[in-house]
């Protein structure tokens, strides 16, 4: 992990966090927050929760102060740029995306508007942000650090199969941050000496042709990325896992409660909670290029004890200690 990914935001935090709770209501205005989702609306309805919770907590009320306007790709990222034109249209005072490329999609449509990033991946590698520290431009908010946790899932699935020599990827490529993961994994794997594979799917119907392909190279195990299209695939994933009798390691803690093999993954609730605190700070005036791109501080390692005994695999004693939630 090079120091740029290694770097905790911590200037500004107080600011950005601390409630002003009289201030929407002496401006008197209805701020409008533009929310561009890559998958199902229904996916998202916590993480919506939780923004409004920390819009809450400072002193904001929906539908006084403030209103969301939703639209989602439905896992069609190509939808996504016309999806930004309307949300542009309805002259949003900020649009909030929900990874990389609404956030991508975002920038590319408008660099005036503010543009609050709360999964990013890699701000900085996907060219949104100059830096986390003084993004520049007009993004802020948050990172996922999904690149970062890459090196980290591959770790703990090694741990989890001994002796594995052959990894594969599974990655949507029409998705930038994923392609920076998936360059992640390979340079891991070529400092580690594993055999690195990829398994590419752009649409739900080429998951089975990259299982297939992962059973020709002989994988023995395999890493699925955070990403919304995974997610929503995630059903025909698992079952495809279970069918070839591959371990998995996924992005999202969702995976492992559908009967995945284990998770590693940054808590999302948690940042659309502290996302709020940067849409307070945009509407008093606040240039989303000055405000530092923060990093997790809440991770979730999950593991599923149904779907271990299934595929023989035994957590060691030093994995089952690192586990946040246990699915027996």
């Amino acid at each position: 992990m090079n120091k740029r990914r290694k770097l905790v935001v911590a200037l500004g935090a107080g600011a950005l966090t601390a409630p002003f709770a009289s201030f929407a209501q002496q401006q008197g205005k209805l701020w409008r927050i533009g929310v561009l989702w890559e998958n199902e609306p229904s996916y998202y309805a916590q993480h919506i929760d939780a923004f409004k919770a920390g819009m809450r907590d400072l002193g904001y009320t929906e539908g006084r102060d403030y209103a969301i306007e939703q639209r989602s790709a439905q896992t069609d990222l190509a939808r996504l740029p016309a999806l930004m034109a309307d949300l542009l249209a309805l002259k949003v005072d900020v649009v909030v995306s929900s990874g990389t490329p609404s956030a991508v999609a975002a920038h590319n449509a408008s660099r005036a508007i503010p543009i609050l990033v709360v999964t990013a991946g890699d701000p900085v590698g996907s060219g949104l942000a100059a830096s986390l520290r003084r993004p520049g431009g007009n993004v802020t908010g948050l990172t996922g650090l999904s690149t970062d946790l890459t090196t980290k899932r591959l770790d703990l699935l090694r741990r989890i199969v001994p002796g594995m020599r052959r990894v594969a990827f599974f990655y949507n490529p029409a998705n930038a941050n994923e392609t920076l993961s998936l360059r992640q994994f390979e340079s891991d794997c070529g400092e580690l000496q594993l055999k690195s594979i990829r398994a590419p799917a752009r649409q739900r119907t080429e998951i089975a042709e990259a299982f297939n392909t992962l059973q020709r190279e002989n994988a023995q195990g395999m890493i699925v990325s955070n990403s919304g299209s995974s997610n929503a695939w995630r059903a025909s994933i698992i079952e495809h896992a279970a069918k070839h009798r591959l371990p998995v390691i996924y992005g999202r803690s969702s995976m492992v409660e559908s009967g995945g093999l284990i998770s590693y993954a940054t808590d999302n609730i948690d940042l659309y909670r502290r996302a709020a605190a940067y849409a307070d700070k945009i509407f008093k005036g606040a240039k989303p290029g000055d405000l530092p791109i923060e990093q997790p501080l809440k991770f979730e390692f999950v593991l599923n004890l149904t779907t271990a005994k299934a595929l023989g695999i035994k957590f060691p004693n030093e994995i089952m200690v690192l586990a946040t939630k246990v699915i027996e």
